[in-house]
């Protein structure tokens, strides 16, 4: 059956459309072109490092400015480029196929980090934007690392009670004011949460605003540890 799909549907790339030779694949041009992370990185957001990966742990300037509310951090991608325009695709194009894609970006990029009976919890959207979106994006990376790990899925046991504005334009500050309460544990679903080492998944990270207030909402309803992941991360020179 699939043999036939394939002569009927054969396989393009994800990002162009050019044949390749499975499905949910990038074609050699488009793969060359995405910037994926590599090398020495910060272990509290996956943010790219100068220097050479000696094995020891390294931090960037903002997560030694800001103290961070979680143990860990990855990222699997630049948010630019190839990375910018799928994301993109998947957020507002209508395309939530995609996070089947990157699922194994995702658990490759935090394959030291992820461990047995670790919860996936995707970053909340509020109820108005899901409604536009008819999804959220997160959630449905979420969904598909989960069944790329066999890590278990929790979409809703954190929850956004709160429209916030739009990031775009914000100050790193005036970002963490915007979120300051704008994210809960579910009064029912949050209690699986209770004790359990948790990953925060988003698909994009810029100042950590939104992971900052996930974070603090699923300690406050007993998560053991935190540790965030997001699909691609906006640097400063970006």
């Amino acid at each position: 059956m699939q043999s036939a799909l394939h002569l009927i549907y054969p396989p393009q790339c994800i990002s162009c459309d050019a044949p390749t030779d499975a499905d949910f694949a990038l074609c050699p041009e488009c793969w060359s072109g995405t910037p994926f992370i590599t090398g020495l990185s910060c272990d509290l957001c996956g943010e790219p490092l100068p220097g050479e990966d000696d094995g020891n742990t390294a931090h960037c300037d903002a997560c030694m400015t800001r103290q961070r509310p979680w143990v860990q951090g990855r990222s699997a991608l630049l948010y630019r480029g190839n990375a910018r325009r799928m994301i993109l695709a998947l957020k507002h194009g209508d395309r939530p196929e995609l996070a089947r894609s990157f699922a194994p970006w995702l658990a490759r990029a935090a394959e030291d980090m992820l461990h047995d009976d670790m919860v996936i919890l995707p970053i909340p959207i509020h109820w108005t934007r899901r409604l536009k979106r008819r999804y959220n994006q997160s959630a449905e990376l979420s969904r598909a690392l989960s069944r790329e790990t066999g890590l278990k899925h929790a979409p809703q046991a954190l929850i956004r009670p709160r429209r916030t504005a739009v990031h775009d334009g914000m100050s790193v500050e005036d970002r963490f004011a915007n979120m300051e309460h704008a994210i809960e544990p579910h009064p029912k679903h949050g209690a699986i949460l209770q004790g359990r080492d948790v990953v925060l998944l988003d698909d994009v990270m810029t100042s950590g605003a939104t992971f900052h207030a996930c974070a603090h909402a699923a300690v406050s309803a007993g998560a053991a540890s935190v540790k965030v992941l997001s699909l691609a991360r906006v640097t400063r020179d970006a």
